[in-house]
């Protein structure tokens, strides 16, 4: 099988069972964005400072984003039955698992009293770039089922997963000796 196929010169792709659409349709946003999230997640659970316990979290959640990007790639107004086949693994017992992960990171590191920088640490800053993009992927999701029908714990999962990357992010931060970096307001001209 060829990597390249031609067919997508004229600025079109195919959907999950055949459909063609533009490239820039909000569809192909969205589950290109949750691409893009994926492979940050992989970046991330790349990182060489990256505590062991999260990597086989990030595993996971690199097979869930695989769904997600799945589900979105097929229109279910379009071809209800293939829709139907899909069985995604993201559920709300994922969603749960992703809250008491949140919990369990939170549990591990000081209580947050400042905001903090994206930084800390390697695994922490690739954390807080996957939590971004999936914060964008979540937007993109929003913006196509405003016109099409997207199901709801699609867009709870990414909000939890965001939140997730946060905690991840301190809790590699933390595990590798950095901290959190707090923010720096900015100080009044006296």
């Amino acid at each position: 099988m060829k990597l390249y196929t031609r067919t997508g010169d004229d600025g079109g792709t195919a959907l999950f069972g055949g459909a063609r659409v533009a490239k820039d349709n909000p569809r192909v946003a969205a589950y290109g964005t949750v691409d893009e999230a994926n492979a940050t997640v992989g970046l991330a659970a790349a990182a060489p400072d990256l505590p062991p316990l999260l990597k086989q979290e990030l595993l996971a959640v690199m097979s869930d984003l695989f769904d997600l990007g799945a589900e979105l790639a097929t229109p279910v107004d379009k071809d209800e039955a293939l829709h139907a086949r899909l069985d995604s693994r993201v559920d709300e017992a994922r969603v749960t698992a992703l809250e008491h992960a949140i919990d369990d990171a939170t549990a591990r590191v000081p209580p947050l009293t400042t905001f903090v920088l994206p930084t800390g640490g390697d695994a922490a800053a690739r954390l807080h770039v996957a939590r971004t993009v999936v914060r964008r992927a979540e937007r993109e999701v929003v913006t196509l089922s405003r016109d099409t029908s997207v199901r709801p714990l699609v867009v709870v999962y990414l909000n939890r997963l965001s939140d997730a990357l946060f905690a991840w992010a301190r809790l590699a931060a933390f595990s590798n000796g950095h901290g959190d970096v707090p923010w720096q307001a900015k100080k009044p001209v006296v």
